[in-house]
């Protein structure tokens, strides 16, 4: 006979991020860069749903731009689950349903946060347990922004973004996003990155290293300061990202014009963070956006990493 009891559902969410500050450091003979990294987790969220199954399968859902999620075992959601099951010696499989609020391909950490949901939501649904320290340790073998997805927060990320360091963040941000709905490749930004590097190499200081995040950037984040904040936003891959789409600038000059006390392309873009003042500050920018035409969303940082909703 057949049970009548529901199958078990654990609900996991995790938050997009936006850089405050990227650092990008020299080419290195692997073909990566070390980074130097201050990230916010801000209020965009990934919401993911996980029940026992045989095998893994993904289904997706969510507001924002969707075709270029994939739904077979390259989704990052079943590489975590794969992963977890591997190193805990599960047999079994899950259902991953994502729905997905934080912009596709656009700079924000979305799939980065689905692995870290779908790693804390499986840890919880089969009872593996896994401490603290093996959980990060798995969320960096999936990306470099996995693990701070786990914590959330505000954090220094340093080597490849993976190795976080807490930093101390006073009161509220507010951020009006402008989301694309195009995606950007990250490999091919700081592929670009590198090619403008190599074009004006006689123009600009030599790159370092090892890079580190400026102390101005971790002052205004302790002082919970917009105003100085917004004096310090820095992305290095953002002058790759306007060159390949140059769309962006406008993006850019129009927030800038219209009461935001600065602008950033959030990771390697497409999607564009302003920083505003205060929450009235938001809403008079998003709808000054939204009347160009622009999909506009407001988010406030820092906020909570990966955590169990419900059971």
């Amino acid at each position: 006979m057949a049970s009548d009891v529901p199958p078990k559902v654990v609900h996991a969410r995790a938050p997009g991020k936006i850089n405050v500050f990227l650092k990008v450091g020299a080419l290195l003979e692997d073909g990566y860069h070390d980074v130097a990294i201050a990230y916010q987790a801000v209020s965009l969220y990934e919401e993911v749903y996980v029940s026992a199954a045989p095998d893994f399968s993904v289904a997706v859902s969510g507001t924002v731009e969707l075709s270029r999620v994939p739904t077979d075992g390259s989704n990052i959601a079943i590489k975590a689950g794969r992963l977890l099951a591997e190193h805990t010696g599960y047999n079994g499989g899950a259902r991953i349903r994502l729905d997905k609020h934080v912009p596709v391909t656009g700079g924000m950490g979305g799939g980065s946060a689905d692995a870290a949901a779908t790693l804390l939501a499986l840890d919880h649904l089969w009872g593996t347990q896994l401490p603290r320290d093996e959980m990060h340790d798995l969320a960096r073998q999936l990306g470099a922004d996995v693990p701070f997805s786990l914590t959330g927060g505000t954090a220094i990320g340093t080597g490849r973004g993976d190795q976080l360091s807490p930093a101390l963040a006073a009161g509220q941000f507010h951020w009006v996003l402008v989301l694309a709905d195009f995606g950007l490749s990250t490999p091919a930004v700081y592929a670009e990155l590198d090619r403008h590097r190599e074009r004006h190499k006689l123009d600009i200081f030599p790159v370092e290293t090892a890079p580190s995040v400026d102390a101005n950037v971790l002052q205004a984040l302790r002082a919970g300061d917009p105003h100085m904040l917004a004096e310090t936003l820095s992305n290095d891959l953002q002058a790759a990202a306007l060159h390949l789409e140059p769309s962006l600038t406008e993006v850019l000059e129009l927030g800038e014009a219209n009461g935001a006390l600065a602008g950033i392309v959030s990771g390697s873009g497409p999607t564009v963070a302003f920083l505003v003042p205060d929450i009235d500050g938001a809403l008079e920018l998003q709808v000054a956006l939204s009347a160009a035409g622009r999909t506009a969303v407001r988010a406030t940082g820092p906020v909570h990493g990966a955590r169990i909703l419900s059971d």
